[in-house]
Parts: structure tokens; sequence; C-alpha cells
């Protein structure tokens, strides 16, 4: 697994303290003495004399304790962990802000120069959350190296029956080697989920981790209105136990741009850490994400609907690859119509170099001119035209960087920032020259050229590092990472400026989707999956973050196991798209080709995918849990009726469909035409063997 240099994981709450100049701490674990906590109806959090916490969820009657008390809230202080303070003071008060109305405890605590204080509030309307913000003043005399802090650093226990495996996950993080984001935890699994970068072109995610056992989970996060260079560590270092955490490092290039390896807290001055917050759940991660995107939104996040349009099937030219050419387009667009595509996007290859996009011109020797002509005729065919698009990426050696050098991202080192997949360099999003170039290539495509839509591409789009180009006059190197989102602003704001019904996908390859350029996209991709699964999971994620009224695209069916999936797509109210070849033997990639029998098996899918039209329906992610419920399900609402999708590579037995309405219903596999019987809700199981999949629909009688 990747990780950030200087980052860490915790590996136990048992430790000896260090001697720190004048700071000398005994850390060896106390009596659990509860002195202070703060109760909300479904969480509560216990401080025993330490400061140390644990967490305590509550399900009704049934109150569940997660872990065992520990320094859950630390500083770093001379390379060392301060986790040990001794209670000093509470107090509680009422409190109304952005967030509504709820109770806050405040609690100090000492350990020789430092004062502590956490001041924790549980929102009437977040029962399930509780939010940090802790304070560390230096009350010695001479000044502190500190070189980060953790907050929310908790364990999970398993049950005593756990079986195998006693723990799930959803992890944050973005590496080079694509992982699930969802995933069972093993003995000794370590991953920092790091939200800088982890490779040159890997990086940024939404600042949450969660860890689930079969009865309860626990997920941890910020709350800051940016991106922020925090780790999100999720370990397994024992059979029965799981950890996770937020670490931030305060100090070196990363964090303050002068080199030091630490942040120097004078006498008297306070260090604070951001807004963080732990949430108890049943059930999968769903519900974290879901109250995180609303704790969110109360802070002035937004998501504008997506267009109608944007839950149309997808024909993408990206078969033919790179040397494609118009031709190739044109030949194939009747084929594409037959079966009921209603987008066709124009793949990467119509570009002399990322960077410059001026029209290659052995394939558009008249310019803009044939591009329009291009354009023209997907619209005459009667479809949609959405063009590829690298933003931020750019050759060596293009014109725009011979004659705007400065627009380079730099490291501290002064090295130019590589995107790996190009061997290109990053552009600088914080610098207003960049934007303005791009915001320009957007009204070329989209008023000039006639486009109805963008696919941004690349794993480079989710995370760059902090940059220290002089030329940019950045008051702090993290001003590109935390200005990443309102670059993507620009873009969107310009294209629905133009045109308010443009979709703008947005593919970061791969990584896993940061929640901070979610509001400036329309269709969110399943980002080249690795297999079917990646593509539900990735689903079941995103609508958490942003909901159903944006159009979420289960990427091309080529890429699913099996290479004709359409089912994973279909049965969780994702977007269908291809990006097969026609006439075969058209194209290099003859894997691709749409041949007879493979013809009919996409028309059958693309007939049902718009009859049925799942993607405009409600998702109903917390109904099933994806680690645990055997086999895998998944549902959505669609008016009256409730609909079901079950994966396994083989099931023999009984399925259960939940949260249907207390009346009788008529199942049907839809798939198949098949006529299962009547049940009962609100829930009733049945008989139902099945191979890869079982889509049903569940109708009121």
């Amino acid at each position: 697994m990747g990780s950030a240099p200087g980052m860490r994981i915790f590996m136990s709450p048992r430790r000896i303290a260090p001697v720190v100049g004048t700071l000398l701490l005994c850390c060896f674990a106390r009596p659990a003495r509860t002195e202070s906590h703060i109760d909300g109806r479904n969480i509560r959090i216990e401080f025993n004399d330490s400061l140390h916490s644990r967490v305590v969820a509550k399900f009704g009657a049934r109150e569940v304790i997660l872990g065992a008390f520990a320094p859950s809230e630390s500083l770093e202080v001379g390379g060392r962990e301060v986790g040990d303070f001794a209670f000093q003071d509470r107090r509680q008060e009422t409190v109304r802000d952005k967030l509504g109305s709820g109770r806050r405890v405040s609690i100090t605590g000492t350990a020789s120069s430092l004062r502590k204080t956490v001041a924790v509030t549980i929102y009437d309307e977040f029962p399930r959350m509780a939010f940090f913000q802790v304070e560390y003043t230096n009350t010695g005399s001479s000044d502190l190296r500190v070189n980060g802090w953790t907050n929310n650093h908790y364990s999970i226990a398993a049950t005593a029956d756990a079986g195998e495996p006693p723990f799930w996950s959803y992890q944050s993080g973005s590496y080079k080697n694509r992982p699930d984001w969802v995933l069972p935890l093993k003995v000794n699994f370590q991953q920092e989920n790091f939200l800088g970068m982890n490779a040159t072109d890997y990086g940024g995610g939404t600042p949450i981790v969660d860890v689930w056992r079969q009865d309860a989970g626990i997920g941890v996060g910020h709350i800051e209105l940016a991106p922020k260079l925090v780790s999100l560590p999720v370990a397994m270092p024992e059979a029965q136990r799981a950890t996770l955490g937020v670490s931030f490092k305060t100090a070196g290039p990363a964090a303050s741009g002068t080199g030091e390896p630490f942040q120097t807290l004078k006498p008297g001055a306070t260090l604070k850490t951001f807004r963080t917050f732990v949430a108890v759940h049943q059930g999968d991660y769903f519900e974290t994400l879901r109250e995180y995107s609303r704790v969110m939104a109360k802070q002035g996040v937004a998501f504008q609907p997506a267009p109608e349009s944007a839950f149309g099937p997808i024909w993408c030219a990206w078969g033919y690859g790179r040397p494609f050419t118009p031709s190739q387009i044109y030949n194939a667009l009747p084929v594409v119509k037959k079966i009921g595509f209603t987008w066709v996007t124009v793949d990467d290859g119509w570009q002399t170099a990322e960077g410059d996009w001026f029209l290659e011109p052995k394939k558009f020797p008249n310019g803009d001119a044939d591009m329009k002509a291009l354009v023209d005729k997907i619209h005459a065919e009667g479809f949609r035209a959405q063009l590829w698009w690298a933003p931020l990426a750019s050759k060596p050696d293009t014109e725009l960087l011979k004659n705007h050098s400065e627009q380079v991202l730099l490291n501290a080192d002064g090295s130019k920032q590589k995107i790996s997949y190009w061997n290109d360099w990053y552009l600088c999003p914080a610098d207003p020259n960049v934007v303005e170039y791009h915001r320009k290539l957007v009204v070329k495509i989209i008023k000039d050229w006639g486009y109805d839509g963008l696919k941004l591409d690349g794993q480079h789009m989710n995370g760059v590092p902090p940059c220290y180009n002089p030329a940019h006059k950045h008051a702090r190197p993290e001003e590109s990472v935390e200005a990443l989102p309102a670059f993507f602003k620009a873009i969107y704001d310009a294209a629905r400026s133009i045109k308010p019904d443009s979709v703008i996908e947005w593919c970061p390859c791969g990584t896993a989707f940061s929640f901070f350029t979610l509001p400036y996209l329309n269709m969110s991709v399943a980002s080249d999956p690795r297999g079917s699964f990646q593509v539900r999971s990735k689903g079941k994620t995103v609508k958490a973050l942003h909901g159903d009224s944006i159009a979420y695209f289960g990427d091309h069916v080529e890429l699913s196991t099996g290479r004709d999936d359409f089912a994973s797509t279909v049965g969780i109210g994702g977007v269908v798209g291809t990006n097969f070849t026609w006439p075969p033997g058209s194209a290099a990639r003859n894997r691709l080709d749409l041949t007879p029998d493979k013809e009919q098996v996409w028309a059958k899918w693309i007939g049902l995918y718009k009859e049925k039209m799942l993607s405009r329906g409600e998702y109903l992610g917390a109904l099933y849990d994806i680690g645990f419920d055997r086999p895998e399900a998944h549902a959505i609402r669609k008016a009256a009726n409730m609909y079901y999708a079950f994966y396994a590579p083989e099931w023999n037995g009984r399925v259960e469909l939940r949260g249907l309405g207390n009346r009788r219903y008529r199942v049907t596999d839809y798939e198949n035409g098949k006529d299962l019987g009547t049940v009962r809700g609100p829930a009733a199981t049945i008989e139902a063997p099945f191979q890869k999949h079982l889509l049903l629909e569940a109708k009121p009688e």
C-alpha cells in the first residue's frame, strides 16, 4: 500500500510518552474512570481521566461499546506522540449554527507544558455523528516543535461470534494499483489513505473512512470545505481489532513551505485541528457518506440536478483508440442509432497534443469546419455529442509551455510534476491564467464546435500536489490543492452558461472521487473499473455522496467482468454505455467488434435500460450491506415499484426483499419475463436460484 512521507498509523494506545524539552509525560494506561461524556440519540462519547475516549453506539434500547478507551486525540511533538492529559475541567452549552441546534461539551486537560481542549458537539439533525474541534496551547516557557496531530483514532472490536472476515471497510485513498474502495479487512492490513499524492498522478479523495462489522460500524473524517492533506489510516493489527483515524502533518514542505520538519508552537500560542467527526451506524458505510454529504450541504455545498439527457445510454468511439478517424464514427452511427443509444462521444485522438488542443490536421484538414461538420452529422442523426478532454495536462514540447512555461506546477525542489499516463506535466489550477486558458477552450468546444457535453478524463484531475512556482505568488503551497475544485467549477460554469443542459462527465481513472469536485459535474463514472464489483461499489459510493439527481455512468460495459455485464450497471441505477467498434474488422482492437451475436445482447440490454430507467429512481443504499449480506443486493424505488438486483457467482436459496410497503406485490424477473408469484411486505423472501445476477421487479397488486 502507498503511504505519504512522514505520515503514520497508531499501532497501540499503550506507549511510553516522550521527553521533549521540558515536556515529560507518563502515558502508561490508567484506570478507565469516566470523567465526562456527551450523549446523543444514537451516539455517546465517553472520556476518562486521561482524556482518552471511546465511542458507544445506541440502536434503540441496545448500546454497543465499539472499542476500548484510547488516546483518540493526540499531538505529535518532537516526533513523539502526546496523548495522555490529566482531566481538569468540563463545560456544557447549547449551540445553534449552520448545522442546526445541538449541545456541546468542552473538556480540558493538561500535560506539563500543554493544555488540551476537546469540544464535542452533537446536533439534533445528525444524531449519529459527533463533531470535534481540538485545541492545544503551549503553557510553557519554551518553543514546542509540533509535527502533527491525530483526531478520532479509535479501535473497533470484533464480535465474539465474528466470522471471516470480521470487518469490512470503505477506504478513500487513491493509488496507482487502483484498489477497491470497499473491501474486507485481514490481519496485518494497513492503508494510509493519504489524500495528497500517493504517486506522481494519483491522489485526492473524500475525507472519510469507515469500518463496520455485522452489527455496527464507525466512520471518521473531516468537514472542512476544501481539500486538506490529511491521512485517514485504517489497519487491522490483530485478529479481533481494527483501527481508524484522522491524521495531519503540520510541518514540512507539504504543510508550511518552510522545509522544516516541524511547526513551532510558541509559548502562549494555540494550534487548532480541522473540524473532524465520528459517526456510528448499522449496515455498511452508505449512511456515513450520506450523512456527511448532508452536513456539507448545510455548510453551503450544493448539487445541481443533471439534465434529463444525462441519463441517455452512451456510445463512445474510444474502441477505435487514438488513431480513430471521423469516417469510422460516421460509419458506426447507423448501428449505434439502431440499438438505441442517445449519446456519441468523440474520444482521445482529436488533438495534436495535450495542452495545445489544436485539431489534428490529418483528421480535420479544414480545421474548425471539419469538427463542426462532425458534430452537425451526429446531431442530424438524432444524437447528442460529447468530446473527450484532459484538462490540466500538457506535453512538455507544446506551444502552450514554450510560450507560457510559468503555468506549470512546480514541486518544492523545482521539478515539474509528471502525469505518467501521457508523459505530461501538471498545470497549476490556482494560476488564474491556467483557469482562463481552460475557460476559453470550453467556449470553443461548446459554442463554436457545438458539442453538448464534455468527458473530462484522467487520474490527475482528482488531486494535485502543493505548488512552489514563484511565478504564481502563492501565499501557501497548498493553494494549488485547495483551488482544484474552483478550477473545475470554472469549467462547469462556462459550459452551462452556453448550454444550460450541458453534461459534464468526470472520469478520474481509478482514483477515489474527491467530494470537493462532485458539485461541478453532473455525471460521475465507474472510472475504469477493474471488474463488475467496482462498477457496483463505486456506484453505491457516489450515490451516497451526490444523490440520485446526478447521473452515474457505469462506464463502457467492455470493462465489466465478462465484458458484457450490463446487469451490474442497470441493477444499481447506473447509465449504460459501450465502446464497441463497427463494422467488424474496422479497428485494430477487434475484441471490441460488435458481432451479430453481441448486437442482439447489446440491443436487449439497451431496451431493458430504457424501459425501466432505474437511473431515474431512488437508490436505497441503506437496505443492504454490501459486505455482509449474501447474496450481494441493491434496491431502487421508482414510483410505487421496488426493483432488486442480486449478484453472486452462483446462488441456490432464498433472497430477501426489503423495503416493501405493507401490501401485496407481484414479483417478476424482468430480464427474462418470468413471473415469480406474489409476496407481502414490508419484508419478504422468495426462492430464487441464479447464476451471476438476478433482477427483480416488485409491483403493487
